[in-house]
């Protein structure tokens, strides 16, 4: 089986993906905390008892495939492919075939999660695509109708932004995120949430309105880890794929391993 690894700031994304051609859908998926310090081994540890969960072992693992931007663990990774399970890795980055046209002034720049998401929105969705990517950054990523990157749109996240708001603002509570009851908030910690909910849906419309007008009519997908929680704020979603990065890892490593 395939592993897809999606390694962000914030979680990794593990799925596997059962042998064959053809657009299958993930067997299993897990998510768990990102460790920037776990070795090699820490990280076989882990994978292994993600796999036991439901009764697999790291043995049904014949490729694996991964999008990193958390160096360390990448370089992790590498060793744990090569040290304990020997099999096919492909690690999307410079030099990777993707089939992806990157035209922005600096390709290498480009995350290797937004590469992937670019390469699952186009086979599925085809373009223009706009990719709604929520997760320590909020993420759009534009697919052209040949299903070139044409660039993108970056801003902060829901968790970043409430934390960088209540640790400068020092009469502001730390709160938990929660969606409002109303958006009109009758105490602090209520227009906070408010705020946060209904400040985010408002900001993703616009800016996918004012791509829109760019770029002619598009679809619109999410993903990430904030999706579920904000999509109820947000008109104009077309279509909620949480796995889209996985999806996007399994093409790549069968364009680079057609016959593994």
């Amino acid at each position: 089986m395939l592993m897809a690894i999606d390694v962000g700031n914030t979680q990794v994304v593990v799925g596997l993906f059962a042998e064959g051609d053809g657009p299958a859908e993930l067997a299993y998926h897990w998510r768990v905390n990102t460790q920037a310090a776990y070795t090699a081994d820490e990280l076989a540890l882990q994978l292994a008892q993600l796999l036991a969960l439901d009764d697999l072992r790291l043995s049904v693992v014949s490729g694996m495939a991964v999008a990193s931007v958390v160096p360390p663990v990448q370089e992790a990774l590498r060793q744990l492919t090569a040290r304990r399970l020997g099999v096919p890795l492909v690690v999307v980055g410079p030099g990777t075939r993707t089939g992806v046209n990157i035209l922005v002034d600096s390709p290498r720049e480009v995350g290797a999660d937004r590469i992937a998401d670019v390469v699952a929105a186009y086979e599925r969705y085809g373009g223009p695509t706009i990719v709604v990517d929520f997760g320590t950054a909020t993420n759009f990523e534009v697919v052209s109708a040949k299903g070139e990157y044409v660039g993108g749109v970056l801003f902060p996240g829901v968790e970043v932004s409430l934390n960088a708001l209540t640790s400068k603002a020092a009469l502001l509570p730390r709160v938990d995120i929660a969606a409002p009851k109303a958006i009109l908030g009758k105490n602090t910690v209520e227009q906070l949430h408010s705020g946060i909910f209904h400040g985010f849906g408002a900001l993703v419309e616009g800016v996918c309105q004012r791509l829109k007008k760019e770029i002619g009519p598009a679809t619109v997908v999410a993903t990430g880890g904030w999706a579920p929680f904000l999509l109820p704020a947000i008109s104009g979603i077309d279509h909620h794929e949480p796995w889209l990065t996985l999806y996007g890892l399994r093409s790549i490593y069968n364009l680079n391993y057609a016959d593994a």
